[in-house]
């Protein structure tokens, strides 16, 4: 693939398994209703809904009968989301955000308006002209606009006055302050004065997920932006995470991500954000 170029897919799937795991971002938009999994967690969307994905995420999805969805794929090189923050803030809540679901329902307008984009996209396929280049930058920064906040509205809404409180309502905090230098359930499961047992399926139950998928997940997310958005050594890296060695590090992100931290910055690239900040 041309990196410096977005890709636009209408894929029609038969019977089998599907994936995904690339260097690159990619946004699913699907019509209907699908169940699917992202890094081995499963999610159930409903119909109308946009999926995102950051490099080396593993999607898998198990077709029992033909489905057809659109897929928008780009490379950090063609637009860093970290870089144009200030345009569009959608790092840490469509890409990148481990304790929430990484797919959006829409509203009917507004998934027609994506999917119109869409094909808007691909009309510009290819094209070597600057100005059609800027203008598919354009419309993907409208489709991020617009799902980001179709999501925080939705998030609004999910949140009532009623909520009940939990003991391990703190626990996203309590894990971000924590990640680097305790990487064992048992530490966090004790802070809350609760078994390891009753600790994992408190957590399973808000965030659809173990403490251990949490903390793996979590120290994999750090690893990827620091090996992206930074120009720090895997060694370097290794430390930071306070892992023993460099070489324990590469195996544990290799065996969560599918290739070893220095082929993941090799294709995913070092982002403009890092060579910036070496000028």
């Amino acid at each position: 693939m041309n990196y410096s170029h977005i890709l636009f897919e209408k894929l029609v799937l038969s019977a089998g398994r599907f994936n995904i795991s690339e260097p690159l971002y990619c946004i699913l938009l699907f019509e209907k209703a699908t169940s699917f999994s992202v890094d081995l967690v499963t999610y159930h969307a409903d119909p109308k809904s946009v999926l995102f994905l950051s490099p080396y995420q593993l999607f898998t999805m198990d077709v029992v009968q033909k489905s057809t969805f659109s897929v928008l794929k780009f490379h950090g090189d063609f637009y860093c989301i970290e870089y144009h923050k200030d345009e569009v803030a959608c790092n840490g809540i469509l890409f990148n955000n481990i304790y929430q679901q990484p797919h959006v329902l829409l509203s009917a307008a507004i998934y027609h308006e994506i999917s119109t984009i869409m094909e808007k996209i691909d009309q510009l396929k290819m094209s070597s002209e600057s100005y059609d280049q800027s203008l598919s930058r354009t419309y993907l920064q409208l489709i991020l606009a617009l799902a980001s906040r179709q999501k925080l509205l939705f998030n609004d809404v999910q949140k009532p006055y009623w909520a009940h409180r939990d003991i391990i309502d703190d626990f996203e905090h309590f894990l971000e302050k924590n990640y680097k230098a305790h990487k064992e359930v048992t530490f966090y499961a004790a802070n809350y004065g609760l078994s390891p047992a009753v600790f994992t399926k408190k957590i399973k139950l808000k965030w659809g997920k173990s403490p251990s998928k949490l903390i793996q997940e979590r120290l994999v997310l750090e690893s990827k932006r620091q090996l992206h958005l930074t120009a720090k050594s895997i060694k370097e890296i290794a430390a930071n995470l306070q892992y023993k060695d460099e070489f324990y590090f590469s195996r544990f992100f290799k065996k969560m991500v599918g290739v070893s931290p220095k082929v993941f910055r090799k294709r995913v690239g070092l982002s403009i954000v890092a060579e910036k900040s070496m000028l």
